[in-house]
């Protein structure tokens, strides 16, 4: 523990004296952490919850209402089924998704609203087919 500010003396000069003392005693030497930047975090407005925030990222949580991280999910399905390898599993990852989707439409969670529909798996696939034709014909041009 340090002593008391003495009274009278300022406290900036109170405490840079500390450190001065802390620094010829080899205090600062063996601190974790020595020589590397500073985390980017610490650069922003103060966040009390900051410890959440990076524990939340660390474990891959998520904080979007469910509402909003199912509309994400359907979002990412679309892209998976666009890039599916065979039309079964395009239609699949599809199906699965509009699963999810009619749950939430018939029992929406509390928080925005989700808008949106079910995908219409014929559309999807036609539109795979689509895409992988002209796929399959700029390999060729390319040969």
């Amino acid at each position: 523990m340090t002593e008391r500010k003495p009274p009278g003396v300022p406290f900036e000069s109170w405490i840079d004296k500390q450190i001065q003392d802390a620094e010829r005693r080899g205090e600062f030497e063996q601190l974790p952490g020595l020589g590397r930047p500073l985390d980017p975090e610490i650069e922003g407005p103060y966040d009390e919850l900051w410890w959440i925030r990076r524990k939340m990222a660390r474990e891959g949580l998520s904080v979007l209402p469910p509402a909003l991280a199912l509309r994400k999910e359907a979002e990412d399905a679309l892209a998976a089924a666009y890039a599916a390898p065979s039309e079964r599993i395009a239609r699949k990852i599809v199906t699965d998704v509009n699963v999810k989707l009619r749950d939430m439409m018939f029992r929406p969670p509390p928080g925005p609203p989700l808008g949106m529909r079910p995908y219409d798996v014929e559309e999807v696939v036609r539109q795979w087919r689509e895409r992988r034709a002209a796929a399959g014909d700029g390999q060729r041009d390319r040969t």
